[in-house]
């Protein structure tokens, strides 16, 4: 017989026998509880990493970062292979780039994509070989291009007719001859949430596939731009093949009709790989996605008579996504009785959608599990809130949780890895939580967290409203 707050739950989520167990393939492979009962991470408890670093606190596994890397490397080198070609994967940055996760996935022997002028100096930063970027992006402005330009960005994804004049007239200037992709839009509808869904048709990243080939044919005019090829991005978080699969058929079509003009040397397939968040998530293992993509890829050309192209993909979420879990401190607890009856417990924590935007942004589900110990109370249907002035701060909206839970208990919120320092901002001038790396038993900071006067020091009214004379733009920086 169902409880009254059982109608509360959706139908996905099932009252688990434990509300401590900890869900495969939703933690980092690291993730055990001690003799304690407190969650342990790459040999390090939550209780101990708090004790020295405070809450929130992001925690990212190096281990399952580098290994997911290898993993994608090596099943598509393994499927391409299998066909007679050669794949290139990019680490797709937007899902969370500082220096440290760069140098780990290129000495994993992958590359970057990144997406804004900001991402591209954090690559070049870490040491990331010019030439090992691929720069997107829907309105790179001209000093970004430029700056890409001068660097020896490995490839360009341009993105409009603009865009392509702007680096036509960048390369006349400067004698460069710039590699460049165009990205189509293949009209096939991922099943994802839309804001995450990038190849229907009325949205702002590339072209249609019926105006790719006049683009193509501009780039071939243009002597400082070497077209490499043609770029498709379905979405994110996306599980199963059928999507890319049919995204591909559609764009060699164009592929076998610009071979015609020329060379078409490379096929990206994008990215958008999804990754279990919760227990009933059922991601699609990377080795079945690389060769069942690649077959199909090899398939569309066998049945069009032309040669399969050299591939490239770019994972993001897929590579950091699980590594991360976020580690809360519980401040309050309260039981809501809603109008059936039933009851739903809400506990919040000392951070929220400053941290993790995603619930918010995309109505995006996440698990969680108490961090500090084992519970002994009968698992509660419960939603986990932020601290900030808005009732749609959720962290996670439901899940089954210890009874006993009380305010200054750990919470441990998985698979936080991906588009949550990304997306993380200082809303109620709370500052952003700083990130650390553990492996092997050993903890090191890779992101600093903020702090008050971090906050602070951007405001230019604190010594009396007078903006200093260097924080002022000179004539020729305002006329940019």
């Amino acid at each position: 017989m169902l409880s009254p707050a059982d109608s509360l739950a959706p139908e996905w989520l099932v009252e688990p026998d434990d509300a401590n167990d900890l869900a495969d393939g939703v933690w980092p492979a690291s993730a055990i509880r001690d003799v304690d009962g407190a969650l342990v991470l790459a040999g390090l408890s939550a209780t101990a990493l708090v004790q020295t670093y405070g809450t929130p606190l992001l925690v990212i596994d190096e281990d399952e970062v580098r290994t997911r890397a290898r993993a994608f490397r090596s099943a598509f080198d393994r499927a391409a292979a299998e066909h007679g070609t050669t794949a290139q994967v990019y680490y797709a940055g937007k899902a969370f780039l500082c220096t440290t996760i760069a140098r780990w996935v290129v000495d994993e022997g992958l590359r970057v994509d990144v997406c804004t002028g900001g991402e591209l100096e954090v690559a070049l930063a870490a040491g990331v070989a010019p030439a090992a970027i691929g720069f997107h992006g829907n309105n790179k402005s001209t000093a970004e291009l430029q700056r890409a330009v001068d660097v020896g960005v490995g490839s360009i994804i341009v993105d409009s007719e603009i865009e392509i004049e702007r680096l036509s007239a960048i390369t006349a200037r400067t004698g460069a001859v710039q590699r460049v992709f165009v990205r189509v839009i293949s009209g096939v509808h991922a099943e994802t949430h839309d804001f995450l869904a990038t190849a229907h048709e009325d949205q702002k990243f590339g072209f249609p596939l019926p105006e790719a080939e006049k683009a193509v044919a501009r780039i071939r005019e243009i002597p400082g731009l070497d077209f490499a090829g043609l770029h498709c991005h379905i979405g994110s978080q996306i599980f199963g093949v059928a999507g890319f699969r049919e995204s591909a058929s559609r764009v060699l079509e164009l592929h076998a009709t610009l071979l015609e003009g020329g060379p078409v040397p490379q096929l990206n397939l994008g990215g958008g790989f999804g990754i279990a968040y919760t227990r009933v998530d059922d991601p699609t293992p990377i080795e079945e996605l690389a060769a069942e993509i690649v077959a199909a890829v090899a398939q569309g050309c066998d049945a069009r008579g032309i040669a399969i192209p050299a591939l490239s993909f770019e994972p993001g979420r897929a590579i950091v996504g699980t590594a991360g879990v976020t580690l809360y401190e519980v401040g309050t607890t309260k039981d809501v009785t809603v109008e059936s009856g039933a009851v739903r417990r809400y506990i919040s924590v000392d951070g929220g959608m400053s941290d993790n935007a995603r619930p918010a942004l995309y109505g995006a589900q996440f698990s969680a599990r108490l961090a500090s110990r084992v519970g002994d109370g009968s698992p509660q249907l419960s939603r986990v809130v932020g601290k900030h002035c808005e009732s749609g701060d959720i962290v996670v909206d439901h899940e089954y949780l210890p009874g006993d839970l009380v305010p200054g208990d750990l919470l441990a919120v998985p698979a936080t890895g991906a588009y949550c320092v990304s997306l993380a901002s200082n809303y109620n001038h709370v500052p952003r939580p700083p990130v650390i790396a553990v492996r092997d038993g050993k903890s090191r900071v890779i992101v600093r967290g903020e702090t008050i006067d971090d906050l602070l020091a951007r405001d230019a009214g604190i010594d009396g409203g007078r903006e200093s004379d260097r924080s002022r733009p000179s004539t020729s920086e305002g006329a940019r």
